[in-house]
Parts: structure tokens; C-alpha cells; sequence
């Protein structure tokens, strides 16, 4: 199983990092090392080496079958169902990455960086019809106070357009996840937080932060 992430997939996000809203040129791609997802409810135990951990809630793709070299246009028959995530980042570290040009590896991937919720088929989403994954609204909670506010259609690059884009240099396989990129309002977890994440407002993800 591979974990895929894409930073700066939203413009206002974008300017929350850099003070400055731009589109990068290609996806911003990155991995997670397979131990670092947590699921089924699992606590996040914070670090307390690695400074300042960061929540961000964006919406996750499961892969549904083998692909290599996509068109975008085929792109919807090789994922079936979403869920919310959490791409916990040591926001220190990355930082000090970005401004010297180094891998995201350490600051991205490290064990219980990668939680997702429960698994919600597209078809579910309506009455039978398989919805557009671009038409879809998410949200985290902390605390029990809404503090991340998605909209997939605010993507600057489609869920389709990043399975075609990264089936160019990776074979994806049934089971692989995307984590497609988030929205505005990240910020800093301490022990004892609750994060909780929405799709539609049906809740599918909690992680209690230890």
C-alpha cells in the first residue's frame, strides 16, 4: 500500500503558509511510510521532539483498481470511495525542509502522520448515483468548534487530474490512498484535542490526541 499526499492544493492555503496565494506550476507531491497510518479509531500519540505538530483535514481517495499511465478522463474508474484524513505535519521541521530545499520525508511520514476515517462509497452519497467528487463539502472539528471548511470543487488540481498526473511515475494498485491536499485553517494539536471530521455532515472520522 502506498500513501500518496499532495501539498498546496488550495489556494487559500497556499497563502496561509507563504503569505502569498500562487498556483504551483505541477501537483506538489509527497509519501507516507505505510506505519504511518493509523485508522479504526486509534489515538494520536504528539511527539515531543519534533516541535510543533499540525492538523490538516482534507479528503482522502481509496484506490480501487490497478492503473498505470491514466487519462484523465478514465480517471474516475479507479477510486470508489472517500473519507476524511488527517495529514498530521511537524510544521517546525517542514519549514526548516522548504527553506533549504530537503525532502518532506521526516516531517510528512513519521509512524501515525496518516489517519483516515471510515470509508463512504460515492454512490452512497446520493440516491444510487455515484456522486461528483468535486462537488463534495468536508469539515474539521476541534474541540467540538468547526476550524477547517473544505469545498473539493476549490481544488486547484482535481482528484482526477492527480490520479492521471501520478499514475505517470507510479503504478497505482488497489488499496493505495490519496490524500488530496487541504483547505484553510490548519493549526497546532495538543494532548487531550479532539479532532473530528465531516463529509456532508455525516461525521466519519474522531482521533483523540494523546
Amino acid at each position: 500500500m502506498k500513501i500518496f499526499g499532495i501539498g498546496m492544493n488550495y489556494l487559500m492555503h497556499t497563502e496561509e503558509l507563504d503569505g502569498r496565494a500562487y498556483v504551483p506550476e505541477t501537483p506538489v507531491i509527497f509519501t507516507k511510510a505505510d506505519s504511518a497510518l493509523l485508522k479504526d479509531g486509534k489515538p494520536f500519540f504528539v511527539p515531543d521532539d519534533m516541535g510543533r505538530i499540525d492538523y490538516e483535514g482534507e479528503l482522502v481517495v481509496r484506490i480501487c483498481r490497478l492503473g498505470k499511465a491514466i487519462p484523465e478522463r478514465f480517471a474516475h474508474r479507479y477510486y470508489d470511495a472517500v473519507t476524511v484524513g488527517l495529514d498530521f505535519t511537524a510544521r517546525d521541521m517542514q519549514a526548516k525542509a522548504r527553506k533549504e530545499g530537503l525532502p518532506w520525508t521526516i516531517c510528512k511520514g513519521f509512524d501515525g502522520s496518516a489517519i483516515i476515517g471510515d470509508w463512504v462509497p460515492l454512490q452512497s452519497l446520493s440516491e444510487g448515483e455515484r456522486t461528483d467528487i468535486q462537488s463534495l463539502h468536508f469539515r474539521l472539528d476541534k474541540n467540538g468548534d468547526p476550524v477547517q471548511q473544505g469545498f473539493t470543487g476549490d481544488m486547484i488540481f482535481s482528484v482526477d487530474a492527480l490520479i492521471s498526473y501520478l499514475s505517470r511515475y507510479f503504478t497505482l494498485k488497489t488499496g493505495d490512498l490519496l490524500f488530496t491536499g487541504t483547505p484553510v485553517g490548519v493549526g497546532p494539536v495538543a494532548v487531550g484535542d479532539l479532532l473530528e471530521g465531516f463529509i456532508e455532515n455525516r461525521k466519519v472520522l474522531e482521533c483523540r490526541c494523546k
